[in-house]
């Protein structure tokens, strides 16, 4: 029988993460905007890695305990359904074209950063001296991102100039990139009030699914790549999909490609580095599924190439049916 109180649990698990994600997101990207930092600048980082803390969150504690299934399953769940379902939508939405070189450079990176973890996670195991080889990498991809921001390499971004500096870095109101007024001490307290929900979801979150896991003689692997997966990436599900609506398709992609590289270079090495992690052999058919969508979606972005509502429909129905398929095995 399955417990109530687990069901209740994540519920609210994945409920603290959604609003909690949402709290960071918007704190942390209208400081940025404030500060003058590009619309695609800011999907690329601040909202990517903002809406990728539930995955961080969730995973470092499951490598605590001991749970390196849940912990790595998360990751490439997370990153399936990113490429699939949420790019996917966004196409539906909003059929675009990516044109800007920062966001194609990012795309390439996305793909290096699945090679380097199948690479990793060949033997099934996750080593503390791996896990700090990707966190290095993941610090070099950061440099290479603010050496490319300050060298001014976002200027192909249409929405790059929307965003004005201010004078005064200590003045307790300015203007975000829309004309909006941004207190610095409200923004910086819904940010910080959003991480702490997220960090309480991420613990109901991670102990209900495993005791659902346990109750229902589910694997560990099946429950961390399909529900916790699908509930850390409500977040990026959600700033996609308002992105896309709005217009702002740059950032909608550019969100999903930034959360990618941060899940598999950071999650997945800070989890590492926390505690080593042994995982299923189920995760060799789930990296093949990442790699296929990582492949088609690398192919569409970085060559600039039209993302049709018919490709868009056929990457949502690819990412989805991965969850069919983990379900069955």
């Amino acid at each position: 029988m399955i417990p109530v109180g687990d069901v209740v649990s994540l519920t609210l698990g994945v409920l603290a993460l959604w609003v909690g994600a949402r709290f960071l997101v918007t704190g942390a990207s209208r400081l940025a905007g404030a500060a003058g930092i590009s619309a695609l600048v800011v999907g690329l980082t601040v909202v990517a890695f903002g809406t990728s803390a539930p995955e961080i969150v969730v995973s470092t504690g499951a490598a605590l305990e001991g749970q390196g299934d849940v912990a790595v399953g998360n990751v490439v769940g997370s990153n399936v359904f990113n490429l699939g379902v949420i790019l996917g939508l966004v196409a539906v939405i909003a059929p675009f074209r990516v044109t800007e070189p920062l966001l194609r450079r990012d795309v390439l990176a996305m793909a290096a950063s699945t090679v380097v973890a199948a690479a990793v996670l060949a033997n099934f195991l996750v080593s503390r001296l791996e896990g700090a080889v990707l966190l290095a990498l993941l610090g070099c991809y950061l440099a290479a991102l603010v050496v490319a921001i300050r060298s001014g390499d976002e200027a192909g971004d249409p929405t790059g100039d929307s965003s004005e500096a201010t004078d005064d870095g200590a003045s307790s109101a300015t203007a975000d990139g829309d004309g909006r007024e941004v207190r610095l001490g409200l923004e910086a307290g819904r940010t910080a009030a959003g991480l702490a929900i997220v960090i309480v979801g991420g613990r109901l979150l991670v102990d209900a699914a495993v005791g659902l896991a346990l109750s229902a003689g589910i694997s560990e692997w099946v429950v961390g790549a399909t529900v916790v997966a699908a509930g850390t990436s409500l977040p990026e599900l959600v700033t996609s999909v308002v992105a896309a609506r709005r217009g702002d398709t740059g950032i909608a992609a550019g969100n999903v490609v930034g959360s990618n590289v941060f899940n598999l270079l950071g999650v997945l090495g800070l989890a590492a580095a926390v505690r080593p992690l042994a995982v299923d052999s189920a995760v060799v058919l789930a990296l093949g599924w990442l790699a296929a969508l990582t492949a088609f979606g690398t192919v569409v972005l970085a060559t600039g190439r039209r993302l049709t509502r018919l490709e868009g429909a056929a990457l949502v129905a690819f990412g989805a049916s991965y969850w069919v398929v983990s379900g069955l095995l």
